[in-house]
């Protein structure tokens, strides 16, 4: 099996869609609009590949085109107008990319109420465990993240003290090991988190599906 590769010219649709990262190339029509949203907890790239946009982030404006990109950062409204007689395709990336995934803006840039898309709209099926399922599994998902979290709170206080005196005392052996402890406690805490997310992502655009019976 080799490497997936995707073009932008054919592949206009979510390529990469994960917790951590979605990732996408966009075409939009001269004209079209993307409303001012913003990203709870997203930063957004927005890469240019053809034709030309105006992009309005946090209240500035600026025309980006080919070979040009932009950010948009958490909770930054942000909104894409295309302009020019061309269309206009670009690569995107959210991330992380997690539920609610929009947060509408008025105008003025009051909060809407969020949006909890349906996985369709990102190229993703849903899964099929029925949603009671998905609810029990975000209780247990959250319950890990809470585990590990206490786990990896001992662990970087332990590891804190033979840092301390292993840099005061110059043993870099000693304190490289301290922050090899102390980085592998962070790095279960953060496969938890996203486990959880993966479950939280696959519950809550399902939920109101179930309106009436749960």
């Amino acid at each position: 099996m080799g490497i997936p590769v995707y073009d932008y010219r054919t592949d206009v649709r979510n390529i990469l869609v994960t917790p951590q990262i979605r990732s996408r190339f966009l075409r939009m029509t001269p004209g079209q609009v993307a409303q001012l949203h913003s990203h709870d907890l997203g930063h957004e790239v927005f890469l240019i590949l053809e034709g030309k946009a105006l992009f309005e982030i946090d209240g500035e404006t600026a025309e980006v085109g080919p070979g040009q990109m932009c950010v948009a950062l958490k909770d930054q409204p942000h909104s894409v107008r295309v302009v020019g007689d061309e269309p206009m395709t670009m690569y995107l990336s959210v991330t992380p990319h997690i539920q609610p995934t929009h947060t509408g803006r008025t105008p003025e840039g009051a909060r809407l109420p969020h949006r909890f898309a349906p996985n369709s709209a990102y190229d993703v099926a849903d899964t099929a465990l029925p949603v009671p399922a998905l609810i029990d599994r975000q209780v247990q998902a959250a319950q890990a993240v809470a585990e590990a979290a206490e786990a990896s709170a001992k662990v970087q206080r332990d590891a804190a003290e033979r840092l301390k005196q292993a840099l005061a005392g110059g043993d870099q052996d000693a304190a490289a090991g301290a922050r090899k402890a102390m980085w592998e406690a962070i790095y279960k805490t953060h496969q938890k988190v996203f486990e959880l997310a993966t479950a939280w992502n696959e519950l809550a655009p399902r939920v109101t599906e179930n309106r009436g019976v749960l």
